[in-house]
């Protein structure tokens, strides 16, 4: 079970086992003269037309940090940016060199560099109104998809959006404002696994030619016994170091959304 699943079901059970425990000291607590504070969490309306009780903003909100890793995988830069870093990594037949950790710590700041445009104006735009009071919860909520939507067209293909399309049987939109965002997300996806593929064949290159090299010299001197990958990975190091791989990585990576 989810830790989150699992605290809901805790919270439940305790307001129902505290309920019998509630009445019986009831009295015993009057009698000590203690004034202690009362919580209701009820299922009423908010305060304006459009917004959701307390009790509906704490389930959502639970919801949402529970969702969070699939929500950043689904709408950032983030699959795009682990699928090449993933691929530099094998690519320089590293192990845990660097860490798993430190390479989606990366990709983590990464995203939020390229993705610092958007947030922005979804601030703007949702954010610091809902919070002056100039729009609802909704209102706020589908202010706020607006540059995030225009980030994934943006960096979707046609093939993939025109494929998603037709598998859902909708009809041909006229322009892109009318796509539904549950149309995008998935073709968004597609569309940063193969350009992240793409960008990792062509990060490869270098090194296959590396290691093919070094297994022909060592088949030429006869030393067919001796893996390859142990004589060229110092050499793939040097190389990667020398021609500072982790700047240029990042700034392909980065170029291709055009920050």
């Amino acid at each position: 079970m989810r830790p989150t699943a699992f605290l809901l079901v805790f919270i439940i059970l305790v307001s129902f086992l505290a309920a019998p425990a509630q009445q019986l000291y009831a009295q015993e607590i009057d009698d000590l003269g203690f004034d202690l504070p009362s919580l209701e969490i009820g299922l009423e309306g908010g305060e304006e037309d459009g917004d959701l009780s307390l009790a509906m903003q704490l389930i959502f909100l639970i919801t949402i940090l529970a969702l969070a890793p699939g929500i950043m995988l689904m709408v950032t830069s983030f699959t795009r940016i682990i699928v090449v870093l993933t691929f530099v990594g094998r690519a320089l037949s590293l192990q845990e060199m660097p860490p798993r950790q430190v390479m989606v710590s990366l990709a983590i700041f990464m995203t939020f560099f390229i993705m610092a445009p958007t947030i922005s104006e979804m601030n703007e735009r949702a954010f610091q109104p809902y919070l002056a009071g100039e729009l609802g919860q909704m209102e706020a909520l589908s202010e706020a998809a607006v540059p995030l939507r225009a980030f994934m067209l943006q960096n979707t293909q046609e093939k993939d959006l025109a494929f998603f399309m037709s598998a859902s049987d909708l009809p041909r939109p006229e322009t892109r404002d009318d796509v539904p965002i549950w149309v995008i997300i998935p073709a968004f996806m597609l569309s940063e696994l193969s350009r992240g593929f793409v960008m990792g064949v062509l990060l490869f290159i270098p090194f296959v030619v590396i290691d093919m090299v070094t297994a022909s010299v060592l088949m030429s001197m006869g030393m067919m016994m001796l893996p390859p990958v142990m004589i060229s990975l110092p050499f793939k190091i040097m190389l990667f170091v020398l021609v500072d791989g982790w700047t240029i990585v990042a700034d392909s990576v980065i170029q291709t959304y055009g920050v």
